[in-house]
């Protein structure tokens, strides 16, 4: 593993990540929803920014893109599908691409549903997925520009990662959506224990954020619509994987 990854929490409940390559010392940000804090580490830490990472085009993910770009003169990475809306982007990049940040090399994912355009990096040798709105801790994006079938097949290649993959997601959402998990999935033991962990890292207002995806497919009810307690509790035992998740989508987002 050749990649530091340092979070930063911002606004109300994102976080930011700094990526830095130790052989080469090239820099990146994940989403930055707001350039001080970033600019703050940088200085601190005497580091030059190379890139910024933009998982979709929504103002809390790209919103520091044009303050850091002044600032530092760094190359903007984003989707190509969506490059009409990400910020002077410099390097558009999809499905089967890679992005190399030094020695640390990241496979790009087209995963559509949250947005129309969303992208997911993951770094293979360093076990590190970056994945924007797309998967949460115990949770996923809502559809905002997409159709749950097209979430689902975007989830089916982040849920296909290995297990030891740390889920670098872009909000601490991880309490809510373990507790509507149980809502529908509430006899699942390793659901259980995970949200004992969650509680007793939120109330020391810890991060529950990277999550691994071992973790999430074991917890997720988002990349669990083959589960047979879901099926049962949402009411459809033999209905398509596609349709138990849209149910379960729609039942959180009146949550």
């Amino acid at each position: 593993m050749t990649l530091d990854v340092t979070q930063i929490p911002v606004l109300s409940d994102n976080y930011v990540y700094l990526l830095r390559d130790r052989d080469s010392a090239k820099t990146a940000v994940v989403d930055p929803a707001v350039a001080g804090p970033v600019l703050k580490l940088l200085n601190e830490r005497d580091w030059q920014l190379d890139y910024i990472l933009n998982t979709h085009h929504h103002g809390d993910h790209v919103g520091g893109n044009r303050e850091l770009k002044a600032a530092t003169g760094c190359c903007i990475v984003g989707p190509a599908a969506d490059r009409d809306r990400i910020p002077l982007i410099d390097q558009a990049v999809g499905d089967g691409d890679t992005f190399s940040l030094g020695d640390s090399r990241a496979k790009i994912f087209d995963v559509p549903g949250h947005t129309r355009g969303h992208i997911a990096y993951w770094f293979e040798n360093d076990d590190a997925l970056f994945c924007g709105d797309t998967l949460f801790s115990m949770g996923c994006g809502r559809l905002f520009e997409g159709t749950p079938a097209q979430m689902l097949t975007s989830l089916g290649k982040l849920r296909r990662l290995p297990d030891d993959t740390r889920v670098y997601c872009a909000h601490e959402y991880t309490e809510t959506n373990g507790n509507f998990a149980l809502t529908v999935e509430p006899a699942n033991p390793d659901l259980q224990r995970r949200m004992e962990e969650v509680r007793e890292l939120r109330a020391r207002n810890a991060p529950t954020v990277p999550s691994t995806l071992g973790v999430e497919r074991r917890t997720n009810p988002f990349l669990r619509p083959d589960s047979p307690e879901i099926r049962q509790s949402v009411g459809l035992v033999n209905a398509s994987d596609v349709d138990v998740f849209a149910e379960v989508r729609r039942r959180k987002d009146s949550y």
